[in-house]
């Protein structure tokens, strides 16, 4: 079996599998094991850890997390980045203790990286990659600022019709018709709610794809005297948004070059699981997964 790399955005599957198994439940109706330890997302990131790896057999693996949002080089650059966002519950913060503890037992290796976003870890991890070594890069994330890191190598998994593939650099070309770079500009036009980045307002999906698609980028669309009739409707909105659209640019890039993480050694991510200290750990936190 050749190398194959998956980095895997934790914060995107815990959270996922919480509000999952923990929607329209009080904390006090989650599951917890005779410790008094939360396990409802546990139990299902685990399951779906397992299932990636029995799938994709990997040689390297990363989790990747997220700093405190205080903490981050794009809050820092922009203080209302991400304020929308409620605090955290309770059981899913305990559940996250548990699990890095977990994996960290049991040789997952795992990675947080001040003033860093898990996104820009796997930014540079998949473009290193895809430069130096010969096998597949996976991304693991619904998250869709993401597909700007796809490559010939790089594919990101993502859930569609209730089936989870690997989305390669075909599909996007098929699906968009610009290069997974571009996506960068079509976010900046578009902002991004969830992370409160503002975009150009007004200017919607309808718009944005298609003036990305004929001017390849922000800076070609303010470079135009004049902008293309068919997007006429946008003039006014465009040029009062110039400000946002090139801040939004510069928010929604995701770091491929983190220097802490250029030079460090393929083999500190190479995939050591011990699988028998893994049912033991499994045992003791009274988790069931099919393995």
């Amino acid at each position: 079996m050749g190398n194959r790399l998956l980095l895997i955005d934790g914060f995107n599957l815990l959270s996922r599998c919480y509000f999952a198994t923990s929607y329209g439940k009080e904390n006090h109706e989650l599951p917890k094991n005779s410790a008094g330890l939360y396990t409802n997302a546990l139990r299902v990131n685990i399951q779906k850890l397992w299932n990636l790896i029995e799938k994709y057999e990997p040689s390297h693996l990363l989790v990747a997390w997220d700093v405190k949002r205080e903490e981050t080089i794009r809050k820092q650059r922009f203080q209302d980045y991400k304020d929308t966002r409620n605090e955290l519950p309770e059981p899913l913060i305990q559940q996250y203790n548990t699990l890095t503890e977990l994996f960290d037992t049991v040789g997952v290796t795992q990675m947080t990286l001040s003033p860093y976003e898990a996104d820009d870890i796997i930014g540079t991890l998949s473009r290193r990659w895809s430069d130096e070594m010969d096998g597949d890069c996976y991304i693991y994330s619904n998250d869709r600022d993401l597909l700007q890191l796809i490559t010939g190598k790089v594919s990101q998994i993502i859930a569609k019709k209730k089936e989870e593939n690997a989305y390669t650099l075909k599909h996007f070309s098929d699906e968009y018709g610009i290069h997974p770079s571009q996506w960068i500009d079509v976010k900046a036009l578009l902002g991004d709610k969830s992370d409160n980045i503002p975009g150009i307002h007004g200017v919607g999906e309808k718009a944005a794809l298609p003036l990305i698609q004929q001017y390849g980028n922000v800076e070609a669309i303010y470079e135009e005297e004049e902008i293309d009739p068919l997007f006429k409707r946008y003039r006014k909105k465009i040029a009062e948004g110039r400000e946002m659209a090139f801040l939004s640019k510069e928010l929604v890039t995701i770091y491929t070059d983190i220097p802490v993480l250029m030079e460090s050694p393929w083999d500190g991510y190479s995939l050591q699981l011990d699988q028998e200290k893994l049912k033991e750990e499994l045992e003791r936190l009274e988790l069931r997964i099919r393995m």
